[in-house]
């Protein structure tokens, strides 16, 4: 697979999430350029086009990726859009970073995930950013070591100021509690078998009907278990914690204390507000990473098998939230293509 000495990426997508990518590529990282980039609504990708030099506005993903300028793809439209993209992609050839979710369900995810298999080599890597945060990089390699001993617990905490109009109960689990779901795959290197959704009575902060805070709980195939708080509707900023809890010690992250100040007879530090400011680092060196990885012709990072994995232990988890009990994760065959490490 050759590649020009600076990649011409087609970002798909110019809402909250794409833009920001835009404006990354552009200004943040190195090697790459923003070729082009799409959305049905024309008007807003040709607003985005005008502040970057030499970007092409479309309103259709095929057409975009048809342009000789186009070596790459990242695709930060809605989830229901994904999978269109990506087999586009697939019929020219093209690596693609997908924003998570791979699919909205396990149906479609292994539909893309089947297709890519077809080709024979890997074109996808999805956006499962805290694989690149620099907290999440560090406990990985700590439990790898094995100083701690075997995994027996990870305690997970996910908590946003407030909640988007249009969130639903189910999406706190589809879109949100989806993140703990790959981390917990990728920290213990286990598959989830079993997924549990308990839920106390709703904060006074949560819109009427929202299920809002939920109790998630993730039984693996190796024998550990991963709880997740999830509450959406907190008030008071954006927090993202995770406690290893092991034979022979425990290790935690996402303390926030990077920076603690003493004044007025008071101590304390800040909390972020959202996502983008808690994992800015790790949304660049996610980027930096795909391209640095598609320059070279090799494709790294959340596979398919990843996408599609999240979305089957969602699906479960929807279905336990529904009905108040537990349910288990109906996983395919892994192909051989992805490996057999998690």
């Amino acid at each position: 697979m050759n590649r020009r000495e600076t990649l011409g990426i087609a970002v798909i997508g110019t809402g909250r999430m794409g833009a920001d990518h835009v404006r990354r590529i552009d200004r943040v990282i190195s090697g790459a350029r923003v070729a082009a980039v799409v959305d049905i609504d024309r008007g807003r990708a040709e607003a985005v086009a005008a502040g970057v030099d030499g970007c092409t506005a479309y309103g259709d993903a095929d057409e975009a990726m048809a342009s000789a300028d186009v070596d790459a793809v990242l695709v930060a439209s809605s989830g229901a859009a994904h999978e269109e993209a990506l087999l586009a992609a697939f019929a020219r050839d093209l690596p693609v970073l997908c924003e998570k979710p791979l699919t909205p369900d396990a149906a479609s995810a292994l539909r893309v995930m089947e297709a890519e298999v077809a080709l024979g080599h890997r074109l996808v890597q999805v956006g499962f950013m805290r694989r690149y945060d620099t907290e999440y990089v560090r406990l990985k390699a700590l439990l790898g070591t094995g100083q701690l001993g075997r995994p027996l617990m990870l305690h997970n905490r996910h908590r946003n100021v407030a909640s988007p109009p249009f969130f639903t109960s189910s999406m706190l689990i589809t879109d949100s509690v989806a993140h703990e779901v790959d981390v917990t795959r990728w920290l213990l290197g286990h598959e989830i078998s079993a997924v549990t959704v308990l839920c106390p009575s709703s904060s006074s902060g949560a819109p009427g009907g929202l299920r809002d805070p939920q109790f998630v709980v993730l039984e693996t195939d190796g024998g550990a278990l991963s709880d997740v708080e999830i509450f959406v509707n907190c008030g008071f900023g954006y927090q993202v914690q995770a406690e290893a809890v092991c034979e022979r010690g425990t290790a935690r992250i996402g303390d926030g204390h990077e920076l603690v100040t003493n004044m007025a007879g008071r101590w304390g530090g800040t909390i972020p507000q959202d996502w983008t400011e808690r994992f800015a680092q790790a949304y660049d060196d996610e980027v930096q990473a795909w391209v640095d990885a598609t320059r070279r012709g090799e494709v790294t990072g959340p596979s398919a098998w990843d996408g599609y994995a999240a979305a089957a232990v969602c699906e479960a988890g929807v279905r336990a939230l529904e009905t108040g009990g537990r349910a288990e994760v109906a996983l395919a065959e892994r192909p051989g293509l992805y490996g057999a490490e998690v």
